[in-house]
């Protein structure tokens, strides 16, 4: 199998504490793709090397493969042995602006033939072998409307900077939205009589061409976060399943979209096998849809959906649909879970499908006839699974994080549930060194609907007999949870390396726990959830004598953000020496309309602005201005328009004429999450220079901010 590796290097440091340059560091690997049978960055040059891997899964052993992994963005396995792959080459070829493929064998990765030049830069590369000896495969790509693919060096480039709408839905997360949207496109080798691999004449393919859009045109991979995972391909090539967003529905409102199903070789259009016209949606399953797979004999599919139009956190269910002719069953409907990954045995009569739960990421089986009442087998307890694939021998090769490892390798064996391991981040990156599963537990306070969990992150050498100031984190979402996972965003380890001991709770919500849980937030955002927070401080207060609740501090992002301006106006901001907000709302009655995805503040605010104004107004934030007083440090970047830079700026104006300490950090070059890694680490520093400051860890404040 073969991994992307992105990784920091050139930290030659001891560990003593896990510091946010040892973080930024680390290498970040990709999936592992098994075959048929990583970025660096340095502080130093301030640039990044990326490589691929081979990684054997017999003995867990790794190869460099000869590819940069910035001119080579896209590999798959397919060719005439198991050991052939193809490729994806930044490099332009004979096309400016476009791209070139090329065939290679891992045993001999030097020895490449180019097999096409591609007019535009492609991505999402997957391919399989056909019958005829062929390879069919399938990228996607920005296109116009007439169907061709966008090349943004061919481009014409207009005098004017002018962007012009006349429908809802201006931009999204971080991108305006232009003319052209995403597609997928499809393509073959052909297999000469030489043996030898060439592009048919007939050349590449837009597969959702033809398709019906009353109101949004189709896009596939869905924005903003879509990728191959969108789409897939049947074992022979011949067919091909796509998700995309309802056609007849304005995607600003809903979240609806559906799974189509296209010939390869576009001879027809594609037509849904979920949407308007099927007995599915008559039964009432019309959400967004998720994950299309092919079975291995190629004549079913499995992939999830949820039942509401407008709710992006409802559950997920299982469904299964003969290709030949499509009509979907729900599998295990009553499963309180929300299944968001699915595979399929070797023999293509059992779903592997991964789900949250309690506060991990699990692997579970269902058979293709499970009944509403099935109960899923779990097959793995954790931490936190990021994907999966089926092997030949019906094994499961896994890739999973946890709160004190980045990625691990392992196979899963599905006979007796062992696990044999290939590799793990924690024990082989020297970033990575003295972190362990002893950096971590939880407990259980008593929630509005009954027990909920929290976890604790202590500092290295932690030692029970002191105390460490309370670092508080209410999550994001707000239908979300802290998991046992590791992230290069909000680090556990980083933010307890400090010097704190951190709190994560997951109060109502929440996802992981059942259903009823996330949806008992919904319109509710200050109530239910701010009481389980102040329950999980006073259980912290009451039983945790490590930890100095009297010196601590409260972070949190998004709705966390929102959480925290609210606490800010609450009795429990008094708790706190100092509060940091991050891209979070500072009034329910600016925000929620300034945004984009309208189903969301719609659903959850359980109305609209105009005619349900009250609910609204009963969680804004700025409503409590007049009780704003513990030290508050803002971030808000500007390429977010998922929360306008506006909110961070109205809530930074509030506390500075309320006379409250307060800083505002902005970055102009990031959307709602700060993912550029120098900026990722002023981030840190800055932040961590004002909580350290407040709650007695660190100094004084620095100079660093700009003055009157």
């Amino acid at each position: 199998m073969f991994v992307k590796a992105t990784a920091l290097l050139a930290i030659s440091q001891s560990i003593a504490a896990f510091t946010p340059e040892q973080m930024l560091a680390a290498p970040r690997r990709s999936s592992a793709v098994p075959d048929p049978s990583g970025a660096s960055y340095s502080f130093d040059t301030h640039e990044t090397t990326t490589i691929w891997k081979l990684l054997d899964i017999e003995s867990g052993a790794q190869t460099v493969l000869p590819y940069d992994g910035d001119e080579v963005p896209e590999l798959a396995w397919a060719g005439p042995t198991n050991t052939s792959i193809v490729y994806l080459n930044a490099t332009a070829g004979d096309i400016p602006g476009g791209m070139t493929m090329y065939m290679a064998d891992v045993l001999r990765p030097n020895d490449t033939t180019l097999v096409a030049t591609l007019d535009a830069q492609y991505a999402g590369l997957k391919a399989v072998n056909t019958p005829s000896g062929g390879i069919a495969w399938l990228t996607n790509a920005l296109a116009y409307a007439n169907g061709s693919a966008y090349n943004e060096e061919l481009a014409e480039t207009p005098l004017s900077t002018a962007r012009f709408y006349e429908d809802i839905f201006v931009r999204h997360w971080d991108t305006y939205l232009t003319a052209q949207r995403y597609a997928l496109f499809a393509g073959t080798l052909e297999k000469g009589a030489d043996g030898s691999f060439a592009l048919s004449s007939v050349g590449v393919k837009n597969l959702l061409s033809g398709i019906p859009a009353p109101v949004t045109r189709p896009e596939t991979p869905v924005q903003p976060f879509g990728d191959q995972g969108d789409y897939d391909i049947t074992p022979d090539g011949s067919t091909v399943a796509f998700l995309s967003k309802a056609p007849q529905l304005p995607k600003a409102n809903f979240t609806a979209s559906y799974i189509y199903l296209v010939p390869h070789d576009g001879s027809a259009v594609a037509q849904t096998i979920n949407g308007p016209d099927s007995q599915a949606f008559a039964d009432g399953h019309q959400g967004a849809s998720a994950a299309p797979r092919f079975s291995p004999d190629g004549t079913k599919i499995v992939y999830a959906q949820m039942d509401g139009i407008s709710y992006e956190s409802d559950k997920n269910k299982v469904f299964v649909a003969d290709v030949a002719s499509p009509t979907p069953t729900v599998l295990a409907e009553n499963w309180d879970r929300s299944p968001d990954q699915m595979r399929w045995s070797t023999n293509s009569s059992l779903v592997y499908v991964g789900a949250a739960d309690i506060g991990t990421e699990k692997i579970f089986l269902m058979p293709t006839d499970a009944s509403a009442d099935y109960v899923p087998t779990n097959l793995t307890q954790g931490p936190f699974v990021l994907d999966f694939y089926t092997l030949p021998s019906g094994d499961i090769l896994v890739q999973d994080s946890s709160i004190y490892s980045s990625t691990d390798y392992y196979v899963l064996h599905t006979a007796d549930a062992t696990t044999t391991t290939l590799f793990e981040s924690f024990r082989s990156d020297p970033e990575l060194a003295g972190l362990g599963p002893q950096d971590y537990e939880d407990f259980y306070y008593e929630g509005t609907f009954g027990p909920q969990q929290a976890w604790i992150i202590k500092p290295t050498g932690f030692d029970p007999s002191k105390q460490y100031p309370l670092a508080f984190w209410p999550h994001g979402g707000p239908q979300g949870a802290w998991y046992n996972e590791w992230s290069t965003r909000w680090n556990y380890r980083v933010w307890s390396d400090q010097g704190y001991v951190v709190i994560a709770p997951n109060p109502t919500g929440s996802t992981s726990y059942g259903q009823n849980l996330t949806d008992a937030i919904q319109n509710n955002w200050g109530s239910y959830p701010y009481h389980d927070l102040v329950s999980c401080w006073n259980y912290v207060d009451a039983n945790l004598s490590y930890v100095d609740t009297a010196n601590g501090i409260n972070a949190g992002a998004s709705y966390g953000g929102f959480m925290t301006n609210w606490i800010q106006g609450h009795d429990l901001g008094r708790k706190f020496k100092a509060l940091v907000t991050h891209d979070g709302i500072t009034s329910t009655l600016s925000a929620n309309y300034g945004t984009e995805e309208l189903w969301f503040v719609q659903h959850d605010f359980n109305g609209t602005l105009w005619d349900d104004r009250p609910n609204y107004e009963r969680w804004d934030p700025i409503a409590h201005a007049k009780n704003f007083s513990t030290p508050h440090f803002i971030v808000h970047s500007s390429h977010d328009y998922r929360l306008a830079v506006s909110e961070g700026l109205f809530m930074f104006n509030v506390l500075q004429e309320r006379g409250v300490p307060s800083r505002f950090l902005n970055f102009p070059d990031e959307s709602h999450w700060v993912l550029g890694r120098e900026n990722s680490r002023v981030w840190h520093q800055e932040i961590f220079n004002w909580i350290n400051h407040y709650s007695g860890v660190g100094g004084e404040l620095d100079d660093n901010a700009i003055g009157q």
